[in-house]
């Protein structure tokens, strides 16, 4: 495996890495396309214009809807960020996958995706692909196996740690494996709001790439709590409009300032909405980019979240209707904490302002990835979902597992209509059975009267997971 050997970066020259120039490779062809992919972080099924969104400004992915397919039920990983991201990557569901939850690491990072792991970018990488993250990585601590620059990522910058990418304005972002000051926020002050930072470079890398196939990856921290924003037309569209109730932080003096903590917002329910609306801004901005260098007719751009929505730093996504008709949020296996919004747009490939109802999930993307570049499928979880986005006749999974390690941990299993969830699995379990097609809400438990059903789902989610020690409940 080839290595990006990391360039030593001063704080003064931060602004200079957007002048940086990558080696090109001869001009890529329709056959392979380039693949952008956009998540947000904590946003719910429902804080899009496209799904229904009614306070809160989407404009640029709503226009992206326009262009594509809106997809209705596509879902994340699991409930929280580094086991979802690690199914997106691995092709892997959550009872499978090498990270199954958010496990710490002190005093920064998680448990590390071990290095020989199959990725998406290791699949990119070993077929002639550049590869980017910007954003929000979680998935191994600096330095460690599981670090970016140790998983076939050939630029990343912004936050390794997803416990520090708590705070917008940090002491410090990475740039592969070197450590950037921000010294506009040392002494606690607020002068470099880190995601517009990353979103320079991610705008650089799509410049730097723009003739050879590249694989961009946008981790996007907005709109994860805490709850701030610059205050610019962005903010100042909802600033003043809601009943708000503020919400006491941990700011400057606190134990886990910067470090953790959520800072203290007079009001977050117009912070909530500007960081929204700023993820759409980022989305708008890189579709400009593409078009920008002739690339939009050959790239797939997929924009969605990683898992429901948050009450954290004093949001209430009930407000905002932000899991739409769904029940739950984050760190539920209820619909709203694994249901997300899914965008997806190739021009010319993916038929304008089309809808699916077709049941998919991030252990899709690697297989799919894989037939689009042409590349053998690798051994997971996914089936490829290129017929979906073609047009074409799309074969179907027997069912979808999911499984979150909190909460006396929790498991649940999708075949058809149906959905079986267990609750309390590490004490004394208990079940839930849905139909999701009658009620999509999960408002009638019918695991009385369903109990040839409720008996295949347990079968199923009893057989799925395999053995981990680390990952026990």
């Amino acid at each position: 495996m080839k290595l990006k050997q990391a360039t030593l970066i001063s704080t003064a020259t931060l602004s200079a890495l957007t002048a940086c120039n990558t080696s090109k490779s001869e001009q890529q062809t329709a056959e392979r396309p380039n693949i952008v992919f956009i998540l947000a972080d904590d946003l719910g099924y429902g804080d899009f214009g496209c799904f229904g969104q009614e306070i809160i400004k989407t404009p640029n992915i709503d226009a992206l809807a326009k262009t594509g397919m809106i997809c209705t039920q596509s879902y994340s990983g699991t409930t929280v960020s580094a086991p979802s991201r690690a199914c997106l990557l691995t092709g892997l569901n959550s009872g499978h996958a090498p990270i199954r939850g958010n496990f710490e690491i002190y005093p920064e990072g998680q448990m590390a995706i071990p290095e020989n792991t199959n990725t998406i970018f290791r699949l990119f990488k070993e077929n002639g692909y550049a590869t980017g993250v910007f954003g929000k990585w979680g998935l191994g601590a600096p330095k460690s196996e599981g670090a970016p620059e140790n998983q076939y990522v050939d630029e990343f910058f912004g936050y390794n740690c997803q416990r520090l990418s708590h705070s917008y304005y940090p002491d410090y972002l990475y740039h592969d494996s070197t450590r950037i000051e921000l010294k506009a926020n040392a002494k606690a002050n607020n002068g470099t709001y880190a995601p517009d930072t990353i979103q320079q470079l991610t705008l650089q890398f799509i410049e730097n790439h723009k003739n050879e196939p590249f694989f961009l990856f946008v981790p996007c921290i907005l709109p994860h709590a805490e709850l701030i924003a610059p205050n610019d037309s962005l903010l100042q569209q909802y600033e003043g409009k809601f009943k708000e109730t503020p919400y006491q932080g941990c700011d400057y003096g606190c134990k886990s300032f910067r470090i953790g903590g959520y800072g203290s917002q007079k009001e977050p329910l117009a912070a909530y909405a500007a960081m929204v609306s700023r993820y759409d801004s980022y989305v708008g901005q890189i579709v400009e980019k593409l078009k920008e260098n002739g690339l939009i007719d050959n790239t797939l751009i997929i924009v969605t979240s990683d898992n429901g929505p948050h009450w954290e730093g004093g949001n209430n996504p009930d407000f905002f209707n932000s899991n739409g008709i769904y029940r739950g949020y984050k760190r539920d296996l209820y619909e709203g904490g694994i249901r997300i919004p899914t965008v997806m747009a190739w021009k010319g490939k993916i038929s304008s302002n089309t809808q699916s109802d077709f049941m998919f999930a991030f252990w899709d993307y690697l297989p799919t990835f894989a037939e689009l570049i042409g590349a053998e499928k690798p051994d997971c979880d996914g089936i490829s979902i290129k017929p979906l986005l073609l047009g074409k006749t799309q074969s179907e999974h027997d069912y979808l597992y999911f499984e979150f390690q909190e909460n006396g941990g929790a498991q649940c299993v999708r075949k058809g209509d149906w959905k079986l969830i267990k609750l309390n699995v590490s004490n004394e379990p208990f079940y839930e059975l849905y139909n999701i097609k009658n009620d999509p809400s999960e408002t009638n438990n019918l695991i009385d009267s369903e109990k040839e059903i409720a008996e295949d789902l347990k079968q199923i989610l009893e057989s799925e997971r395999t053995d981990n020690p680390n990952w026990q409940f």
